[in-house]
C-alpha cells in the first residue's frame, strides 16, 4: 500500500481525478488531495482523504512523502516528493499556437500521460530533445466512465426526455470563442418548443450571468448541469452544440456527431457555422449524419483517444510504476527554468518550508 496525491487548480478537474482515485483504491493504495485556487474547498468523495485547503493542508502534503503526485493541471508544486505525473486538463483544441498551449513545457513534471496518438507523438519529440521528462500513452481517466458502468447516472439525465432525442450545449469561458452569449436566443427558442430535450452546461469561469440565463432554461424541455456531472452528461445526449471547448473533443471520443459555432480550427468532424440563425439546420445534419460525417468522427476520435476500455487510470498507475521502477530510462535533471518556476510557485502559495524528496 502507497499514498498518492491528488492535485488540481478548477474544479473541472475533479472528474479528471476521481476515476484515478477510485483505481487507486481498487489497487489497495490510498489517494489523499490537496486542491488549490479555483478548485480550494472542492472534495472527491470518500475514500480520498482530502487535505485541508491552503498552507496547512500544503504542509500535510509535503509531510505525506506520496508516492507521486497526479496533476490535472499546468502546474505541480515540485517541492512535494514523488514523481510528477501530468495528466492534462483537457484535449489540444488548438486555442492557442503550441509552445503556448497544450504542447508547452514547464519543465516540471517527470511524466506526461498522453491521451492518444496525436498528442503522443509531439510529447515524444518534444522529450527527445528535453531528456528530463519521459512519454506514455495511457488514454486519459476523466474519459473512463464513457465506456463503463456509471450506476445508471447518465439514464437518469436522459429520462425527462422520454422519446425525445436529446441535445447538450457546452461551452468554453474564453470570451472570444464563447458561443454562450450568440446562442442564448437561438436555443432558448429550441427550448421552448420542446421537440427535443436539451442538457445545459457552462464552464465554471464562465461569467455568473451566463450561469443565470442558462439555468433559466431549466424546466420540463431542459436540465442545467453542473460540471461535475459532464460526463454523465455526454453519454445522455445524442449530439452537442459548442464551440471551441475541449469537450467538443471529449464528445466525439464516443462516435457522436458535434455542432460547433465559429469553432477556432474547424475540421472534418465538425459541422461548423457562424450565424446563429443557422442552429436548427446544422443540428438537423448532426442527427442524420452522413456516412462521410461520420467516417470523419470516427477516424478523429481514434486519433485523439483510441481506448475504448474504460481503464485509462489503471494505464497511468501501470506507466508510473514503470517510472519510478526506472523501466523509462534515466532522465536528465530539470531544466534552470524549473527551477526558477518552483520559487514562483511557492510564492504564490505562500510556502517557504522546506521541501520533502
Amino acid at each position: 500500500m502507497s499514498d498518492y496525491l491528488l492535485f488540481a487548480t478548477e474544479r473541472y478537474a475533479l472528474p479528471i481525478l476521481q476515476p484515478l482515485a477510485q483505481a487507486l483504491h481498487e489497487a489497495g493504495h490510498v489517494a489523499h488531495a490537496w486542491f488549490a485556487d479555483g478548485a480550494a474547498g472542492s472534495a472527491l468523495p470518500a475514500p480520498v482523504r482530502m487535505l485541508e485547503p491552503g498552507r496547512a493542508g500544503l504542509r500535510a502534503a509535503v509531510a505525506l512523502k506520496p508516492r507521486a503526485v497526479f496533476s490535472a493541471a499546468n502546474w505541480v508544486p515540485p517541492f512535494v516528493a514523488g514523481a510528477k505525473v501530468q495528466l492534462f486538463h483537457g484535449f489540444n483544441v488548438e486555442k492557442r499556437a503550441d509552445a503556448r498551449g497544450h504542447f508547452r513545457v514547464r519543465g516540471l513534471f517527470d511524466l506526461y500521460c498522453t491521451q492518444g496518438p496525436a498528442t503522443t507523438a509531439p510529447f515524444r519529440e518534444l522529450a527527445a530533445q528535453a531528456g528530463h521528462f519521459a512519454v506514455v500513452e495511457t488514454g486519459w481517466p476523466k474519459l473512463d466512465p464513457l465506456f463503463r458502468d456509471d450506476d445508471g447516472a447518465a439514464a437518469a439525465l436522459r429520462a425527462p426526455a422520454g422519446a425525445r432525442p436529446v441535445a447538450m450545449f457546452a461551452s468554453t469561458f474564453t470570451e472570444r470563442l464563447s458561443a454562450a452569449p450568440h446562442l442564448f436566443e437561438a436555443i432558448a427558442a429550441q427550448v421552448a418548443q420542446g421537440q427535443r430535450y436539451w442538457l445545459l452546461t457552462l464552464h465554471p469561469k464562465c461569467a455568473p450571468e451566463l450561469f443565470e440565463r442558462y439555468r433559466s432554461l431549466a424546466g420540463a424541455n431542459a436540465a442545467f448541469v453542473e460540471t461535475e456531472a459532464l460526463i454523465a452528461a455526454q453519454r445522455a445526449a445524442d449530439v452537442l452544440v459548442a464551440d471551441t471547448t475541449s469537450v467538443v473533443s471529449e464528445f466525439v471520443v464516443q462516435r457522436k456527431p458535434v455542432v460547433t459555432f465559429r469553432n477556432r480550427a474547424p475540421k472534418p468532424h465538425m459541422i461548423d457555422f457562424d450565424d446563429p440563425a443557422e442552429l436548427e439546420a446544422r443540428m438537423a445534419q448532426a442527427f442524420a449524419p452522413t456516412p462521410q460525417l461520420q467516417a470523419a468522427i470516427d477516424a478523429y476520435a481514434e486519433a485523439i483517444h483510441p481506448d475504448r476500455d474504460g481503464r485509462s487510470s489503471q494505464r497511468v498507475i501501470a506507466a508510473t510504476e514503470d517510472l519510478l521502477a526506472g523501466a523509462l530510462g534515466k532522465l536528465r535533471a530539470k531544466p534552470l527554468s524549473a527551477w526558477v518556476r518552483g520559487l514562483q510557485i511557492r510564492r504564490e502559495l505562500g510556502y517557504w518550508g522546506p521541501g520533502a524528496r
